[in-house]
């Protein structure tokens, strides 16, 4: 008794401060990841996370210094650490991937994205899977693990995006009347981008006709509402200018 007291004594001395070494861990940490702008999905997990890691190790250095033996404690805690990472692997992976997500963000909640076959805005960014809201008002769950090993394509980050229109026309009908009528037609829309500037040109030259190409940019939210508004204005301004078009 007279040696275990003394150890004792000092593992509890050491759990109290360890435990006050914590908590003031844990508030600076709170306030280093805010400052940071860590995202609040994540934030309270990395908190958690090595608070818990913190007080596993502070009761493992107690059970040293009084003496416990760890053999079969540590055996049981690594065979049940591979027990659990063959039954979670799946579960691990996405947790993974949705914490690099949430560091490197690659795509942030608000974004437009294509991913998976899926395309539409991102509402949702969580630890294991991100909630895509399609432009049909579907609700795609994605787990991050596919989202952090596919092809993501960002189609709002650069906060415009170029709209390609093609449109096919007889020999008979003048290049330069067409150029002037689409022209008209693209300024008269407001909400498409001056910057860059537009681009009308012919694409292809076949045997029955020749295809006109038109880059406009219009702004990455709402672009298939703008182009919707532009072919539908252009259809109707040409027909109106008495120019043919195929099939019409």
């Amino acid at each position: 008794m007279l040696t275990v007291g003394p150890k004792i004594i000092l593992g509890i001395i050491v759990v109290v401060l360890g435990l006050w070494f914590i908590r003031l861990s844990k508030k600076w940490l709170n306030g280093h990841l805010l400052r940071r702008d860590v995202t609040s999905s994540v934030r309270p997990f990395l908190v958690n996370l090595i608070t818990i890691t913190l007080q596993i190790l502070l009761v493992l250095g107690f059970m040293q210094i009084v003496g416990i033996q760890m053999t079969i404690f540590a055996a049981a805690v690594g065979a049940f650490g591979v027990a659990a990472g063959l039954a979670l692997s799946g579960t691990l992976q996405n947790f993974t991937s949705g914490v690099l997500i949430l560091f490197l963000k690659p795509f942030r909640v608000g974004d437009n994205i294509s991913a998976q076959s899926n395309e539409g805005t991102v509402s949702s960014i969580q630890i294991f899977f991100t909630v895509l809201k399609t432009y049909d008002n579907k609700t795609v769950i994605i787990p991050n693990s596919k989202l952090s090993n596919e092809i993501i394509i960002n189609l709002s980050r650069e906060g415009k995006r170029r709209m390609d229109i093609e449109l096919k026309f007889g020999f008979g009908i003048e290049f330069k009347q067409l150029q002037s009528i689409i022209d008209k037609t693209i300024g008269s829309i407001e909400k498409l981008l001056k910057e860059p500037a537009r681009r009308i040109g012919v694409s292809s030259v076949e045997a029955d006709g020749y295809k006109v190409l038109i880059n406009v940019w219009a702004p990455a939210h709402g672009f298939e509402d703008v182009k919707l508004v532009l072919q539908q204005k252009l259809i109707e301004d040409l027909k109106s200018s008495g120019i043919k078009l195929p099939g019409l």
